[in-house]
């Protein structure tokens, strides 16, 4: 495929404009889910992506941006710890991307195999969707026809659009519905038209040090990192080059590591590579890592227009529920496609224990408590997967 790198800086601004509005819907969807300003996620994805670029030095075409693996286990660690304090553990995800990109660095990449097969993720990403669907359900009965306007537009972008609107069918039915929510519905702009055009992000600095969200957090990075190890081999197809060699496959999880760490730092949601805006560098053919940097600085300035915050803070929840119904479908089926894909033997009996054990002590809402430590949710389960794949003994013609 041929690269068409070679723009003038005029056009590589109005790709990089671009890029950003493919990511857009989904960096700021996380942070209203949550509870956060839909600014602070813009900002810290903005820097987040610089602070990668700089640790892989400049040649890695792409953009981060908030990861929805972190949704559930922000909410229950917001139960148990505060906001201030589940965001803080967000420090314990970056503490994992580091570790990682310490061993990969040591020992290559084929341990994180071991530990971390298509059995053990398959299930967890399933998880990631399936938690949710309780949420997602209750957010659409609010008002049951801006949900189902938001979800039937996304819906029909998925399957019919075309080129890069394919790619924005969040952004699409988060415009419907609110649109619908306009003309059918009553929507408060009064918080619109008093917001100031300039403001900076709200950053929730941390309280305190505490340990325990740190630790809480730290089973969650599991599949988030995988997800970050299968986006650079993508990105490699796309670009054409060997990221994984040069600059390195430990430099882009430091990045990725010490972009969480910002994060957790100013009281944002976590980031993760996006493969949004890997889809759109395939039909745009533009991989130039400048303009995933243009994307960038685009979603920091957009971070400190107040009238862009308070206009994400009037959707409707209803519509958000809409379109929460189909993406965390469509995530549980991405843990299902990892297991065929990956061509999991689903007739073995140890693998049918390793999935159903994770799956039912996630959905079921399995906790442990140590102490002062609570391990609940997707992270438990990680673990629970982890040591099931490591403990039972796997016949010799599966091996």
């Amino acid at each position: 495929m041929t690269q068409v790198n070679d723009l003038t800086p005029g056009r590589k601004a109005i790709v990089g404009v671009q890029y950003l509005f493919v990511a857009f819907g989904a960096t700021v969807l996380v942070p209203l889910l949550v509870g956060l300003d839909p600014s602070t996620a813009l900002f810290s994805a903005g820097i987040g992506t610089l602070i990668f670029h700089l640790v892989t030095k400049g040649k890695v075409p792409i953009f981060l941006g908030s990861s929805f693996a972190f949704i559930a286990p922000i909410k229950s660690a917001t139960e148990l710890y505060g906001l201030s304090g589940a965001l803080f553990g967000i420090l314990g995800v970056a503490l994992v991307y580091i570790l990682m990109s310490l061993l990969i660095r040591s020992f290559g990449i084929k341990f994180i195999t071991r530990l971390f097969p298509p059995v053990v993720i398959g299930p967890i990403i399933m998880l990631i969707g399936l938690s949710l669907s309780s949420a997602a359900v209750g957010m659409a009965a609010s008002n049951w026809v801006l949900a189902i306007i938001a979800l039937s537009v996304a819906i029909a972008v998925t399957l019919y659009a075309r080129g890069i609107l394919k790619l924005i069918p969040i952004f699409c039915g988060i415009i419907a519905g609110y649109l619908a929510d306009l003309i059918f519905f009553d929507v408060d702009l009064a918080p619109i038209a008093a917001a100031e055009w300039f403001s900076l992000p709200q950053l929730i600095l941390p309280e305190r040090l505490m340990w325990e969200p740190i630790l809480f957090m730290i089973p969650v990075a599991i599949a988030p990192v995988i997800e970050h190890i299968g986006d650079v081999y993508v990105v490699n197809s796309v670009a054409h080059r060997n990221f994984v060699q040069d600059p390195g496959l430990h430099r882009t999880m430091l990045g990725d590591g010490l972009a969480c760490l910002f994060a957790s730092l100013i009281g944002a949601p976590p980031v993760t590579t996006y493969s949004e805006v890997t889809g759109a560098m395939s039909l745009t053919k533009v991989t130039d890592p400048v303009v995933l940097r243009i994307a960038a600085i685009t979603g920091i300035v957009f971070s400190m227009v107040g009238k862009v915050s308070a206009l994400l803070k009037s959707i409707d929840p209803a519509v958000l529920g809409g379109i929460m119904l189909l993406l965390f479908g469509t995530i549980a089926g991405a843990g299902i496609n990892n297991l065929l894909h990956s061509k999991v033997n689903l007739g073995s009996s140890r693998n049918v224990v390793i999935i159903s054990v994770t799956l039912t002590t996630g959905i079921g809402g399995a906790v442990l408590q140590m102490g002062n430590l609570t391990l609940a949710g997707i992270g438990l389960s990680a673990i629970v997967a982890v040591l099931l794949n490591l403990i039972l003994p796997q016949p010799k013609e599966e091996a």
